[in-house]
């Protein structure tokens, strides 16, 4: 991605973020604005630091969690619940608490399905999160070891190259299906609170 395209869906995102804070004090039951809001945070959690991006990650958990209070079997609410536990796990560096939010990943992702069994974009994301965490392991991994060897040694520098890019564009497809995904539903939920009334009759 470009720079230009960044900046666009940053802006895109912080524009639905403050559409959804503003119909928030309007409505403060409406799930699919909360869900919205939730998804739009979760977007803009990718432009902040680790810190940062853990803080918004974790507000838009709560946004979501809130949304799920007023319909608990909301689907897309159970998805993107799913989403940020992942996004938060894998700015977890301990194995032991990331694997909690992966395990809560994979409960929203399992309860999205349940919901809506036809949808094929939430069967992938509950197949995804089951290798989530041995990726999570690896990235991990691959970060101390690169930090230990420094300037180090060269040999088999060839394999851990490549097992290397191979991890980073496994890491670089799961993210970006995520991000597409959740900027899918919040693009169509931020359609649909801007439709056009119908027609008199």
């Amino acid at each position: 991605m470009d720079m230009q395209s960044d900046f666009d869906r940053l802006l895109f995102f912080e524009h639905a973020r403050k559409t959804a804070e503003g119909n928030y004090a309007k409505d403060p039951l409406d799930a699919d604005n909360l869900t919205r809001w939730g998804g739009a945070l979760l977007e803009l959690s990718q432009f902040q630091s680790v810190p940062d991006s853990k803080k918004m990650i974790q507000d838009a958990i709560s946004k979501l969690e809130e949304a799920l209070m007023l319909n608990s079997n909301k689907h897309d609410t159970l998805w993107c619940l799913g989403n940020a536990h992942t996004s938060h796990a894998f700015l977890t560096p301990d194995q032991e608490e990331a694997k909690e939010y992966f395990d809560k990943a994979t409960l929203y992702f399992q309860q999205a399905v349940d919901e809506d069994p036809g949808n094929d974009l939430y069967r992938k994301s509950l197949e995804v999160a089951a290798k989530a965490p041995e990726l999570h392991m690896e990235i991990h991994k691959q970060g101390f070891s690169q930090q230990g060897m420094g300037a180090g040694s060269s040999t088999s520098t060839g394999t851990k190259t490549s097992k290397k890019k191979k991890s980073s564009d496994l890491k670089y497809d799961i993210f970006g299906w995520i991000i597409l995904t959740v900027g899918i539903v919040a693009w169509i939920g931020f359609a649909k609170t801007h439709m056009p009334p119908p027609p008199p009759r």
